[in-house]
């Protein structure tokens, strides 16, 4: 999957995203509570995860994601963007400022082991 470039080169900490309301909007991101934080050697590794995750076709499913990561720049105050994933629809949609058009919404093959990695990962970023 591709990911903004400069956004990731500009990342220096992921906000782990435990997705449980719809947006409010059509066309807005879904919403819900940071579980966890991901910084240096490790928002790295997740970033390098994400971009290596083999593109697939869409699956119907309505895009109901239940994760995102959520990349912020050095000082923590600008979200770079945000990738919110549906593993039911293989389907992962991308927010934000650093966020090129033609990258908004992308297709992942959510059985893929390097997917089953990532959810893994969001898994166990969540409190017990």
């Amino acid at each position: 999957m591709q990911l903004p470039t400069e956004a990731v080169a500009d990342t220096a900490l992921i906000e782990v995203v435990r997705l449980t309301a719809p947006p409010s909007r059509s066309g807005r991101p879904f919403t819900g509570v940071p579980v966890g934080h991901w910084a240096a050697a490790e928002a790295e590794s997740a970033l390098t995860l994400i971009g290596s995750l083999p593109a697939s076709t869409q699956h119907r499913c309505g895009f109901h994601p239940g994760w995102a990561a959520r990349a912020y720049e050095a000082t923590l105050t600008l979200a770079l963007f945000e990738a919110q994933f549906c593993f039911s629809c293989h389907e992962v949609r991308l927010h934000g400022p650093a966020v090129p058009r033609r990258l908004a919404t992308q297709f992942f093959d959510a059985e893929a082991p390097e997917s089953r990695t990532l959810l893994d990962r969001f898994r166990a970023a969540a409190p017990a």
